[in-house]
């Protein structure tokens, strides 16, 4: 009796995180979800939702690191390797372009899938650059919208170098992103 009240508990509390997770996620409080779904990972690393929440709510504040645990989960279905071949794009972009900025590694012969998420507009821009010296920063022109550019660069000021990407708007910044 007492093993079968712990087991109700248990998944009332397992259903009470994921609804709250989801309640956020639609809320944008992304970061805290990505917090949440990171404490809560190994228990839940079966539920494919729990999972796919979690990385895209990682992918939205840009902890983007934290994608490859779930890229090796997310396997059992068709809808969660899709899912997963998505986040693989966008975390070898990231490590791409952050070997490319910091190690001067050319880039122009890369043909890799794309997505639609910031990080992979801005590789896709920059890898169509032919070799170069190293710059400060670039700046990049969105393809779609002339009025969309991106500043690229890397930034020093701590022990990490960090990958800096900011989306103008016109002249106005509009998000700032960093990875490591």
């Amino acid at each position: 009796m007492k093993i079968l009240l712990l087991v109700l508990l248990s998944l009332t509390l397992y259903a009470d995180l994921k609804h709250e997770m989801f309640t956020l996620y639609q809320n944008k409080k992304f970061k805290e979800v990505c917090n949440k779904g990171f404490t809560n990972l190994y228990p839940n690393k079966k539920d494919e939702e729990f999972v796919t929440l979690y990385a895209l709510a990682c992918l939205k504040s840009d902890y983007i690191d934290r994608l490859s645990i779930p890229i090796a989960i997310l396997k059992q279905s068709p809808e969660a390797r899709s899912n997963s071949a998505y986040f693989s794009v966008i975390l070898m972009q990231k490590k791409l372009l952050y070997h490319s900025l910091v190690d001067n590694y050319d880039l122009h012969a890369f043909k890799l899938p794309t997505t639609d998420y910031v990080l992979s507009k801005v590789f896709d821009l920059y890898s169509k650059i032919s070799k170069h010296s190293p710059r400060a920063y670039y700046l990049l022109e969105d393809t779609q919208d002339k009025k969309l550019s991106y500043k690229l660069y890397i930034s020093t000021e701590s022990m990490i170098d960090k990958l800096i990407i900011e989306e103008f708007y016109d002249t106005i910044k509009i998000k700032h992103h960093i990875y490591w």
